[in-house]
Order: structure tokens, then sequence, then C-alpha cells
């Protein structure tokens, strides 16, 4: 007997066929089954999909050639997950399925496949019992955090647990995984970057000795990740910990979602499907009905006001694990420092003082600058030649380490030029300041009168590009090893350095007056994550400090950052967006094209926005002029952009959906060579704008 089955398959983009297609089989196969059947003239995985079939004439379809029997279905909600982020973010279902399996499973045939699980069920038996290791005791707040997240809740509930730095999350959510794994349920937890992984996966295995713990993230091999995703697909695996990937990790025991620092822009993908990891991990817990932890000391504002709206469950922890105090935010106004002709304040005397006193005493400071390299740009006096890019529209910045000028942007390297290529001055000069220049400025400001030099450790993702580098440093700095850690936002969340008790920002202002209406939250929520680094061990505590160089020491988001004041500083953002109409209070989506003129690229955006124009439903969406990313050239490419708003998220989907078969259509018939774009794409709910 022939059955016609519905196969989700990654199809090009710009073929237009997102939805899954229809093949014949000569037996039947359960959805979430996975096939090879041929597309084109290839033959591709696929994914047996549910739903309805449509009545195609079987004689007109193609055979299935392959199931995979030894791998159990993926399962029902597993697929539901993948239809709702695919219609939502506007890509095709099975770009979306096939994206987040393991690459390696599509280079094996159903043997190999058959192999490969029995090595994993020989290499992981079933789990121990949990030995009984000793835990900290909760104080009240964590007791009452986590007697509320035990009492029966709604099915797929979110809380929102609302801890500052220090306030002991992590061991909330320990306790709430372990109440899942006793009642035999699978947990799954979300970092936002990889370098937490390693941090958070020993803490997971110290307490949980003899339970199955694996972790999902770009860094791992290709066999690596496969037998990660086949130990929790199997149900072989208790703990699931990752990053924004984990959120679509078929697991069939589901009982507990966990999202750490959930205000994070890195669960946000920016190529391919760009889904929000975070929002995708409530909408799973609402489907699976399992609870979704939202946890962090600076929620997002679109949490925020959903906790305020009763749609979440806020929980909160305003106090630190042993009593100790909130480090004393210090603000340095920079206008009162002497102005020195030919010569830029990059710390003042103020600052190097306590950091001379940090060392004396035998504790560790943090410097954070936001930018690596030695200085951002080389310049000449005599010409004005600056060291631009040739192919960005952005400088090369100076690493002074290998003697190079690197752009951060397409990587184009070059050594640094003995003279000005245009006038030939053998003085040129470099402007401004990075992590790198930093640490040789505080090696020189801080060494001792005996001569005796700082130890100085510099974390930075030129500093752990490295296998290991960035475990070895940290190592370091835990160990006592190094009295000033210099670097970017990299090591100012999620790390618990004890002996820190003096964090110092030295240049944030630039993004006060950001052109992105988000900026002001991601200072403050950087802010904040860099303070609380600082006095974490309670026995230092009451003598940590944050100091913060600024030339705006009156501005509202340093008075709240003063204060410690997270609610105080939502609410006045949270009214300045309702007061313009911006997220939470609306939604957005961003149509980006790529081109090798901006003519072009302009060209097919203007022409997007005539076709908006005529679809029904066009008047409940407000459709922007097209204008360039603030970097608009990288690596050739000249890249446009136009945003498109509503106050409705069903009108900005409706509208969304019908605009991009158009879209399909409009850039086959824009062939002509000006006219010719590279790449579009579409971006639900932007984070960068």
């Amino acid at each position: 007997m022939t059955h016609v089955l519905k196969v989700a398959v990654e199809t090009p983009q710009h073929t237009g066929l997102g939805a899954p297609l229809s093949y014949e089989s000569d037996r039947s196969l359960e959805p979430g089954s996975l096939v090879r059947v041929p597309l084109g003239r290839r033959e591709v995985t696929g994914i047996v999909w549910p739903g309805e079939v449509e009545t195609d004439a079987p004689g007109e379809l193609r055979a299935i050639t392959g199931a995979f029997d030894a791998l159990p279905p993926l399962r029902r909600a597993w697929c539901d997950q993948i239809e709702f982020a695919a219609g939502y973010y506007q890509r095709g279902v099975g770009e979306v399925a096939l994206s987040v399996l393991p690459p390696e499973l599509r280079k094996l045939d159903n043997t190999q496949l058959v192999n490969r699980i029995a090595k994993l069920n020989k290499r992981l038996p079933a789990s121990d019992l949990p030995a009984q290791v000793a835990r900290p005791p909760l104080n009240a707040e964590q007791a009452a955090a986590l007697d509320r997240l035990c009492t029966p809740v709604p099915a797929g509930a979110t809380v929102l647990l609302h801890g500052v730095t220090g306030s002991g999350k992590t061991e909330v959510y320990l306790r709430a995984a372990e109440q899942a794994l006793a009642a035999g349920r699978q947990a799954l937890v979300l970092v936002p970057e990889i370098n937490l992984t390693p941090q958070l996966e020993a803490r997971f295995a110290e307490r949980f000795a003899g339970r199955h713990i694996v972790s999902l993230h770009s860094a791992l091999t290709p066999a690596q990740r496969l037998r990660h995703w086949l130990a929790a697909h199997l149900g072989l695996a208790d703990l699931v910990l990752g990053t924004r990937l984990a959120v679509f990790a078929s697991m069939p025991r589901l009982g507990l979602i966990v999202v750490d620092e959930e205000h994070d822009p890195s669960y946000k993908q920016q190529e391919g499907a760009r889904y929000s990891a975070r929002d995708l991990a409530v909408y799973r817990g609402k489907l699976e009905g399992v609870p979704v932890v939202l946890g962090s000391a600076t929620p997002s504002l679109e949490s925020w006001q959903r906790a305020n709206e009763g749609r979440y469950l806020r929980l909160a922890l305003p106090s630190r694990i042993g009593g100790g105090v909130l480090p004393q935010v210090r603000l340095v106004d920079m206008n009162q420092l002497p102005k020195v002709r030919g010569a830029a304040t990059a710390l003042s005397p103020a600052l190097v003082a306590a950091l001379q006193e940090r060392i004396a005493r035998g504790e560790q400071s943090l410097v954070f600058l936001n930018r690596r390299g030695y200085a951002p740009v080389l310049h000449c006096g005599d010409c004005g030649w600056k060291s631009g890019c040739a192919h960005c529209s952005a400088w090369r910045v100076f690493h002074k380490l290998d003697r190079t000028l690197r752009c951060h942007h397409c990587g184009f390297t070059e050594r640094v030029p003995r003279a000005c290529p245009d006038c030939g001055n053998l003085d040129i000069a470099p402007i401004g300041r990075g992590t790198e220049r930093l640490e040789e400025q505080l090696a020189g400001l801080l060494q001792g009168a005996d001569g005796r030099a700082p130890r100085i450790a510099r974390i930075d993702a030129d500093t752990t590009r490295l296998k290991g580098a960035l475990e070895a440093q940290l190592g370091a700095v835990h160990a006592g090893e190094v009295d000033v850690l210099v670097g970017t936002q990299m090591v100012t969340k999620g790390h618990d350095f004890r002996r820190i008790t003096l964090v110092a920002a030295v240049n944030p202002d630039a993004a006060l007056f950001s052109s992105d209406f988000r900026g002001p939250e991601r200072l403050f929520s950087l802010l904040m994550q860099a303070a609380g680094r600082a006095g974490r061990d309670a026995e230092h505590a009451a003598r940590s400090e944050m100091w913060v160089q600024t030339w705006h020491p009156q501005h509202a988001l340093y008075a709240a950052l003063r204060r410690h004041d997270f609610e105080a500083f939502a609410a006045s953002q949270l009214k300045e967006r309702e007061m313009a109409g911006l997220p939470p209070y609306s939604h957005l989506a961003m149509l980006r094209a790529d081109a090798k003129t901006a003519e072009a690229a302009r060209g097919f955006l203007q022409a997007a926005a005539e076709v908006a124009h005529g679809l029904p439903g066009a008047d409940a969406v407000a459709v922007y002029p097209p204008v360039p990313l603030n970097v608009a050239r990288v690596a050739d490419v000249e890249r446009m952009q136009m945003l498109v708003e509503s106050a409705s998220r069903m009108a900005l989907q409706r509208f969304l959906a019908q605009w991009l078969a158009s879209l399909h259509a409009l850039r086959i018939e824009r062939k002509a060579a000006e006219q010719r774009i590279l790449r579009w794409a579409v971006d639900v709910d932007p984070l960068s704008i």
C-alpha cells in the first residue's frame, strides 16, 4: 500500500518553498521520523511532518528513499515548537527544523546511527541514584522563592526571578532542577554565552553527581554535538545545559526550563532564522505544560512589563547571600580633571590610587572597557589619513602586540605601515584606546615604589582565541594570581570572582546617546552586572566599590545606578517608550537587503515598500523609509534596512506573511545588474536598530 507523507526538507529561501513537501512511501511512518528523500538532483535528510496531507496523486510524487528506524520519532510538541518558530520568524519549516539538528546526523545512514546509539548506551548507562551532596542553606528569600516555584502553578507558567547580583539565583535553579529530576523529569538550563557553560556545568555536575549532564553549544565538535543531542533525545541525559541553540533540544521528559541572564541579547540569533531563544523557551513551556524560570538582576523591559501586567509571576531576591551589601557606586566627573594639551586621560588619579590601595591589601580589581585592540584607529597629524578599511565603512583597529591593523567586521588585516600611506609622514599615532592599550597604561601607572610590577591579566576576544585560554586565565584570577583584570563585557557577567572588591568602568558614556532606543537599557544592565562582580564574598562586601568615569555624572541613568535601583530605571524607561510607541508597547520587524551597491539595496527596499502599501492590512502597519546600517558596508557589500511597525502583533504577523510571498517574486523581477541584490531577510522583534 502506498502512503502519502508530508516531509519537511531544507529548501533554499529564494525558492519560496517553506512548507513541507509531499512524498510517497511504501509504508506508514510516524510524524517526527527522520527520512532520506530526493530533492532536485540531491538526496537530503527530511522529517515526516504531522498534519493533513494534500491530496496529490501518488503516481506524480517522488518516493522516500530511506528511514532512520533506529531513532525514535521527534515528539509532536517538538514539531509544534518548530512550526511556531518558523511561522513567527517568517522562515521555512524545513529550514528551521533541519538547522537545529546536529549536522553530523545528516551524514549518517541508519546502520551508522544504530552503532552510534549502541556506543552511547554503553557510555551512558542508566543514571545512578544521586549521591548525597552537602547543600548550602537557603536564606529566607531563596526559601520563599523556591516554595512558590514548587507550589502548583498553572501549567506552563513563566516565573521572572529578579535577584540582585550575588543573591543566589543559581542555588534556586539547582533546587528547582533537583525537584524536577526527583520527579523523573529532565531539566533544560540556558545560558547566554559559551564561556559561561563550563562554569555552570561544573556546579551542576558537583550537585548532581551520578546524573547524566550534557551541554549543547556551537563550540562542540560535530561528533560531540551529535552524542549530546542523542543523549537528550533518547532521555539518557537528565540535564541539558546550553546556549540559545539548546532551546530546540529534543527532550521527552522535559519538566523544567531555566533561562539565566534572560535579558542578554545573545539569546537572539542574528543569522538565518533570527529567533529569540528566551521567547521560544516561554512558548515551549506553555506548549509542554512545564514551568519556565527567567532569571536576571536586570530583566529585559519586555519581561518586566509582562510581570507588571500579571502575565509572568515575579519573585524577588533583593539581598546578597551572607548579608553582604552591594558595592558603593562612585562617579568620577571627568570634566573636573585638569586638561593637558595633546594628552587624553584614560584613568583619573583617584581611580589609580584606589587600584593601588587594593593591590597593597592583596585584593583584586576589575577594569573594563568595551573595546578590544590597542586603539580604534591610527592617524596622521599632517594630512589627516586614518586607518580605514578598504572593504568596510569602518576603521581598522590597531593591535600593538602583532603590529597589525585589523578590521573587526571583515577580518581584513595588514601590517602597520612604517609611514603614512598618503604623505609619507613617519609620525602616525594611535587615537583612543582599547583593552590592549589600557593594560599597557595600567602596568605603568600601578608599578610599585619598589619596582614591583602589578600582575595584570587581559580577557577579551584576542586573548582567548586558543582552546583552553579562557579557562586558564579565569583559573589564575580565582587562584589570586592576578591583581588587576582588564577586559571587555565578556568578564562582567556571570563570573563569581570572590576576591574582587573594585570594579571600574573606564568609558561607558557612548551608549547614553545611542541611536538605538535600547542603548540605555543595555548600558544600565552592563554596569549593574559589572558592579555585581565586586564584593561577592560577604567578608569583603562592605568595602567593595564600583567606579564609573563619566563626562555626564548628572545623567538619570547614573543616578539610578548609584542606588542600584532597577525598578526606578525600568519605570522611567517604560514611560518613555510608552510615550514614543516603542516596544513593549508596539511590535517591530526589520527588512534588510544586501547588494553590491547602495542604490540596488535601497531600490529593492523602496519597491518592497510600494508592494506593502497595496496589501490587505497595510493600514495597520507603518513602513519607514530605508536607511543604511550603522556600518553600511561590510566586505564590499552595501547594507540597507527598513523598519516596519505595528501596534498589534497579530496585524504585523498577518502583514508579514503576505508581504514575504511578494518579496520572493520581487527579487526575481529585479534581474538587471544595477538592481540585483545579494540577499534579503526579515528580522522579527529586532534587537539592533
